[in-house]
């Protein structure tokens, strides 16, 4: 494991590191168990560097048809710089918490996961590439990589892998459901029962806009999904409501709720009872590639986006197995739009 800590000038090339080879990468060949710990590499630039003389196995020079095995020690020279470098924004995410193999933070509403389309800066691995420059010795030794997503205009906790190891056990627990997750939702109408749940397959909606989702009868490719949920509190035309999907099914909580008669207040997209809401204009067609419309939606309060915030994540630390609970505190918005609900409640 490369460790790292914040320094106050990059360090030149070349550049040396020390690694021990896990169980988990044992009988590989060296280029790709360096690519795996330095992933802002190609396996074309890593093998250059190792034609070039520059790794060793148990100090004895490496070659490129050469396998590593578990306990062993390879020291590399990083010759070249990275040559897949995602373009660094500057950081502008609250940091929850952060080691050597993961950093939570808590996504402001707005922010895009992934580069795509026409934002290729700006969105949340290039602002999480900025981070991790800023500590580590060498620019590009570390590539934040995502194993979870949060909608563009949901805010709250994600994480945020900075090692092979921990992206790949913690995207196991993910897709294993070995993971706790709970939302605040903010929705339309007065929900009666206290607590429910919302067991309906998710596919894609029959609409052509390849993003959005459905709990129709006639959603495309339907799996299953369950939402629970408990009422926080109850408003004169809408209900607060503590969300935790058991699945993680993309809009899985908007198009829950949504489906039940209940979507979330702001929400770009669904309606109740599975009806999608129309195209407004031209730009928010093209913001689909994103998952949400980049324009405000006029609902009467403070906040003009959906009203969906991921408030807590827990799971078990991908390396030391301890169980960890990360809480994002509620944005501006969304805490100006309950305390404005409250004062008209005590009215």
């Amino acid at each position: 494991m490369i460790r790292t800590a914040p320094v106050p000038h990059p360090a030149p090339l070349p550049y040396r590191a020390q690694l021990t080879v896990e169980r988990e990468l044992s009988g590989i060949r060296i280029d790709s168990f360096l690519v795996r710990h330095f992933r802002n590499y190609t396996s074309w630039r890593m093998q250059r560097i190792v034609r070039g003389g520059g790794a060793t196995i148990n100090a004895a020079p490496a070659a490129e048809s050469d396998r590593v095995f578990e306990g062993q020690t390879v020291s590399v020279r990083l010759l070249e710089p990275p040559d897949k470098l995602l373009a660094p924004s500057p950081c502008r995410l609250p940091v929850l918490y952060s080691d050597a193999w993961i950093v939570v933070v808590n996504k402001p509403a707005g922010v895009i996961a992934h580069p795509t389309g026409e934002h290729q800066s700006d969105t949340l691995v290039n602002q999480l590439q900025h981070w991790a420059d800023g500590n580590s010795p060498l620019r590009g030794l570390l590539r934040p990589g995502l194993v979870h997503r949060l909608d563009r205009q949901t805010s709250g906790v994600m994480v945020a892998v900075l090692h092979h190891l921990s992206h790949r056990r913690l995207a196991e627990a993910f897709e294993d459901g070995r993971v706790s997750k709970s939302y605040l939702a903010l929705v339309e109408g007065r929900i009666e029962r206290d607590r429910g749940e919302v067991r309906l397959p998710i596919g894609r909606a029959r609409t052509g806009r390849h993003v959005l989702m459905s709990s129709r009868a006639d959603a495309l490719d339907p799996r299953p999904a369950l939402t629970r949920f408990e009422v926080v509190q109850r408003f004169s035309r809408s209900t607060l409501v503590r969300a935790y999907p058991a699945t993680g099914r993309n809009h899985q909580i908007r198009v829950h709720l949504a489906q039940i008669g209940h979507p979330l207040v702001g929400d770009e997209f669904y309606q109740a009872h599975g009806r999608i809401r129309p195209i407004r204009m031209a730009s928010d067609a093209a913001d689909e590639s994103v998952d949400a419309s980049g324009s405000t939606v006029e609902t009467g309060l403070p906040i003009r986006r959906h009203a969906l915030h991921a408030e807590r994540l827990s799971a078990a630390h991908p390396i030391t197995g301890v169980w960890m609970e990360w809480d994002a505190p509620l944005p501006k918005d969304f805490a100006d739009t309950l305390q404005l609900l409250q004062r008209e409640n005590g009215r």
